[in-house]
């Protein structure tokens, strides 16, 4: 291990995923009955790989739901919580030369939009529940408010990321973009950020995560949002966001190898149009798993996704179910690099 800070990119193998699961006491309340099936494709799909950590406030009802399983590969852990989506309030892996740290930072609910009193004490839970592996060394790094979907590490120094989300005055407002950078290459060891400036999703709750709308897929390679259709909303925000990462250069100087994720089609809920993505997919330990929404354009999101992933199997997941709450697959679980859970 290099003697520095290190983000790993998702593509470091893997000992977990968490996965916090929707009750009635959270906004999916009504919608349970769709949800739950959605949460547990997912669980079983992780679970053939790697452990599954599950956050709940009760146990038995997952289990009644999940059905029987590898107990090797589960662990749950009860507790309160307000919502579910794991890949913003849970803890973010770095390795700090020799020893592995979990970050706990401030969620605040996206900028105060929403109650994350519970989910915001969800990682220290998780350390008071000798959750973590011997070793893992808990940091916090509160006041700061950072969220996992808003980071996209290469591993080897690199963050993308939305100056939307980043620089959003509901989080950090007393930081500017030079202070914001300056402390993220501090604590996370980036050389260097690429940051978007352009870029959207109607119905988006977190100010433009990057994980909606851009990924690295290897230290060489983006995939990204594209829209190709000019009366579409996104059509020319999408097109400047295109332009943008066409203009990034690795630290070769050489280009990075792009991959062009369709536009999901629209699908509207309630009279809203919901946040459908496919660049919300999870990259786990010899699988991609890709968020599909019952259209043609699942199947040309999943041919262009292997490409990036070639060693990997994609497997696509119906999560028409997830944006109803306007979140994807990636948005719901959050990973643990090798020894960090054992």
């Amino acid at each position: 291990m290099e003697d520095r800070v290190i983000f790993p990119a998702e593509w470091y193998p893997q000992s977990a995923v968490q996965l916090t699961w929707p009750h009635k006491g959270t906004d999916w309340a009504p919608l349970l009955s769709e949800v739950i099936p959605c949460f547990v494709t997912i669980a079983k799909e992780i679970m053939k790989r790697e452990k599954l950590l599950i956050v709940c406030p009760d146990e038995q009802e997952v289990r009644a739901v999940l059905g029987e399983v590898d107990e090797s590969k589960i662990i749950f852990r009860e507790m309160d919580t307000n919502d579910t989506w794991a890949r913003d309030h849970g803890g973010i892996s770095v390795f700090d030369g020799e020893e592995s740290m979990v970050y706990d930072f401030t969620f605040n609910g996206w900028g105060m939009k929403f109650a994350a009193d519970k989910d915001n004490l969800i990682n220290r839970n998780l350390i008071y529940s000798n959750t973590f592996a011997d070793g893992v060394i808990p940091a916090n790094m509160q006041p700061f408010v950072l969220e996992g979907g808003s980071l996209e590490s290469d591993g080897k120094g690199t963050l993308l990321t939305t100056a939307e989300c980043l620089l959003s005055s509901n989080r950090n407002e007393y930081l500017d973009r030079s202070q914001i950078e300056q402390h993220l290459k501090d604590i996370f060891g980036f050389e260097r950020i690429l940051w978007l400036e352009s870029g959207y999703l109607a119905g988006d709750d977190t100010d433009s995560h990057i994980d909606t709308l851009a990924r690295f897929c290897s230290e060489d390679t983006i995939a990204y949002v594209k829209c190709t259709d000019e009366n579409d909303e996104h059509y020319d925000e999408l097109l400047q966001m295109e332009e943008e990462i066409k203009a990034f250069l690795q630290t070769n100087g050489e280009p990075y190898n792009l991959i062009a994720l369709p536009m999901a089609d629209e699908v509207i809920w309630a009279g809203d149009r919901l946040p459908a993505t496919y660049a919300n997919f999870l990259i786990i330990n010899g699988a991609v798993l890709l968020p599909f929404y019952n259209s043609p354009k699942d199947e040309i999101a999943r041919i262009a996704l292997q490409k990036a992933f070639p060693d990997r199997e994609v497997i696509g997941i119906n999560c028409l179910p997830l944006i109803k709450q306007h979140g994807s697959l990636h948005c719901v679980t959050m990973q643990f690099p090798e020894g960090f859970i054992s």
